[in-house]
């Protein structure tokens, strides 16, 4: 087993999280479905996931580092740099696309927010005024407590944006730039190289 040798120009940095991927050839990491030159594409779905899904359980803080082992044909070094490059800007995109996530989530939360208190408002306001017209042990009570129930269950989705939905979305982004950092190696392991 012989590493390429412009993958040296790629040195792994001490003690990083490797995952070795072990394909026939490079294309095999590639999304089949993307018409776009090598350096454009986006990785295969699968292999995604596995390399999400892998990242998830190492170490936070420590460099990560793929380690792609061919076994049929062998890679040249400019589908070596593309492949860098693809995974790099798959990514960094991914990152891209979560932060456009938050962005939109607390843009959402805020416009919950601010209808969530404006009902709040109006139904403290109409309870009272229920409570005044109906009479405070009839009916008029249940109904403008029913009311300030209402108002509050009115927040119960901003609260939830604010207190729980961002931070898996915050995460996910944080995952994705470590990821588009993540060092890419090659490693031939052809019959041709055996020899």
């Amino acid at each position: 087993m012989t590493a390429l040798s412009h993958a040296a120009e790629d040195p792994l940095p001490p003690q990083c999280e490797r995952l070795d991927i072990h394909v026939g050839e490079l294309k095999q990491l590639y999304n089949e479905m993307d018409p776009a030159p090598f350096r454009d594409r986006d990785v295969d779905p699968k292999a995604e996931e596995f390399i999400v899904d892998w990242s998830r359980e190492v170490r936070r803080n420590a460099p990560l580092a793929l380690m792609v082992h061919l076994s049929r044909q062998m890679a040249t070094p400019e589908e070596v740099t593309s492949l860098r490059q693809a995974v790099r800007e798959y990514f960094a995109q991914s990152a891209s696309h979560s932060r456009v996530q938050l962005r939109k989530l607390f843009r959402e939360g805020r416009w919950s927010l601010s209808i969530g208190l404006l009902f709040l408002g109006i139904a403290i306001v109409l309870g009272d005024l229920l409570i005044g017209l109906v009479g405070r042990w009839d009916y008029g009570e249940i109904l403008g407590h029913s009311l300030l129930i209402g108002g509050w269950v009115a927040l119960w989705w901003p609260f939830e944006i604010f207190l729980y939905e961002w931070w898996p979305i915050l995460g996910e982004a944080r995952l994705y730039d470590r990821l588009s950092a993540m060092h890419v190696r090659v490693v031939d392991e052809t019959p041709a190289a055996a020899r």
